[in-house]
């Protein structure tokens, strides 16, 4: 009996370990970052590297090091695919994780950098809403600019790989035929591998010197 519940418990480790890892507390997750850094996404289609300045944006910037760092976008789907505009991802493909950080909020940066071809910036839903979505843009969207969309970083490497990304699915439900963010909050990995089983996705990103 001993070995067995033994044997349970390692299962549970092995079968959640981001929890472990400290992504089931969004608030203990606050160190700062360098003041430069890099990221490499090892991903489906290959691999690109996003080169971070905190001076561009800080809080972005501390809250991409702390996601990285800890695993969060390991295996998440580039969900939102849009030619010409934009790539779009950062739900966790576990439900558990999502939930606790759908309203884990930062507040905004200012916006000192444009968003250009391949800059990387947090989405957001309005004023202090940002969380854990970063999309990089596939064009010179200044547009953006006025709108409070803060860049705080630039792909350095690997930009052919981010236009390779899968986008036939086109705008997300319910402007478009691709994934409906509730779901993929909801449902996680199950419902997009199921329902959208073309989508690219990252195997893995580290802080990389």
């Amino acid at each position: 009996m001993i070995r067995l519940v033994a044997f349970l418990l390692a299962l549970t480790v092995v079968a959640a370990p981001a929890f472990g890892q400290g992504l089931g507390n969004p608030a203990a997750l606050n160190e700062q970052a360098p003041a430069v850094y890099k990221a490499q996404f090892e991903t489906s289609k290959g691999s690109f590297v996003v080169e971070v300045h905190r001076d561009w944006a800080p809080r972005g910037a501390d809250r991409f090091y702390n996601l990285v760092k800890n695993g969060f976008f390991d295996n998440a789907r580039f969900f939102r695919v849009i030619s010409n505009f934009m790539v779009q991802f950062g739900i966790n493909g576990d439900p558990r994780i999502a939930a606790v950080w759908e309203d884990a909020n930062i507040k905004d940066d200012p916006v000192r950098t444009s968003n250009q071809r391949g800059y990387i910036t947090f989405a957001t839903r309005g004023p202090d809403t940002r969380t854990t979505q970063v999309f990089i843009n596939f064009a010179n969207n200044r547009g953006l600019d006025s709108q409070g969309f803060s860049p705080f970083g630039v792909v350095v490497s690997g930009m052919p790989v981010i236009d390779a990304l899968y986008s036939g699915y086109g705008e997300g439900a319910p402007q478009g035929p691709g994934p409906e963010q509730e779901r993929i909050q909801k449902e996680g990995n199950a419902y997009l591998t199921r329902t959208f089983p073309k989508l690219d996705y990252i195997k893995k990103a580290t802080i990389v010197p």
